[in-house]
């Protein structure tokens, strides 16, 4: 079964997974009746072809089962890039801490302890449901935006969703496309966590990755319900935002130069060091930026010209 071929319209798809019929049968039943469309498989490897074909809203997994358990079918899932960002719901007579550990090491996002409850998984089910909705409108928005967004889950490190444009940003600066955030992003992400628990009220400090000309800076943007923390990523590019400032504005390269430095809070004695210029002649460049520009100061100068470049990922 293709996700094509399943009717979402008014309905959300559940995969139960259990090797145990009577399960299965109590499970399907009860979804079918609260009106979830059900797909069933009974052991790890039909899970997996089945969550790769029919892509569900939700798993319902077994814990403990023959041959593939039920914690190496959450870890393929969740390493595989069409399937990670499907819940998943363990259902396990297991209690001990180190199973409950082992099954959100694994990518869960919940558990249930066998023999379930119908009316308690439902509710699960419908609560992970809904967290899940809220999360595709979202980055639906940020796809349609063309934001660079990714989700990273702090305890796997491992990247469960991005936008098309930070995975670009992402292959341009780490080579290649990665299933785990670098661990300098790790790092950063950890020491970040920790400083905002300490400290909420303390201004974020983002982590600047630099190539050359180019930096790709990272923020906390917010955490989800999952525990997942979204990132925003912004590059900066000095010659392409340099050459942003020639055409929108006809100005010569020493003068695109000269803003660009001016956008960035410098004054004209460090802009004549950077360029290699006397302040003197910095003054005179600027002189000539306003006429262009229309404006009277440097600072409208600057708020004209991040005006235009913003659409460029212009970021401090």
């Amino acid at each position: 079964m293709s996700p094509a071929t399943l009717d979402r319209s008014n309905t959300d798809v559940v995969l139960i997974v259990d090797d145990v019929p009577e399960n299965l049968s109590v499970l399907h039943d009860a979804l079918d009746e609260s009106g979830f469309t059900v797909l069933v498989a009974t052991n790890g490897e039909s899970a997996l072809a089945r969550a790769r074909q029919g892509l569900p809203d939700i798993i319902l997994l077994d814990a403990m089962m023959p041959g593939m358990d039920g914690f190496e079918v959450a870890r393929r899932l969740k390493a595989d890039f069409s399937t990670r960002h499907i819940p998943i719901v363990f259902m396990t007579g297991l209690t001990e801490t180190e199973h409950v550990v082992a099954a959100f090491n694994a990518g869960g996002c919940d558990y249930v302890t066998k023999p379930v409850r119908t009316g308690e998984v439902i509710a699960r089910v419908q609560s992970h449901l809904l967290n899940a909705r809220q999360m595709r409108q979202a980055r639906s928005a940020l796809d349609a935006f063309g934001q660079a967004t990714i989700a990273v889950h702090p305890a796997t490190g491992r990247i469960t969703w991005q936008t098309p444009l930070a995975r670009q940003l992402l292959d341009s600066y780490f080579n290649g496309e990665h299933e785990r955030a670098p661990q300098s992003v790790l790092d950063w992400i950890g020491s970040s966590a920790t400083q905002h628990r300490n400290d909420p009220g303390a201004p974020q400090i983002p982590l600047n990755i630099i190539q050359a000309s180019r930096r790709l800076s990272f923020a906390l943007h917010d955490r989800t319900a999952d525990g997942e923390w979204l990132l925003v990523l912004r590059e900066e590019n000095d010659a392409a935002q340099i050459e942003a400032l020639i055409s929108h504005f006809t100005l010569t390269r020493r003068e695109a130069e000269v803003l660009y430095w001016v956008i960035k809070g410098k004054t004209s004695p460090d802009i004549g060091e950077i360029l290699g210029s006397s302040p003197r002649t910095v003054n005179k460049h600027l002189e000539h930026i306003y006429e262009k520009l229309g404006v009277e100061n440097r600072t409208a100068a600057a708020n004209l010209a991040l005006s235009r470049l913003r659409p460029f990922g212009t970021g401090d």
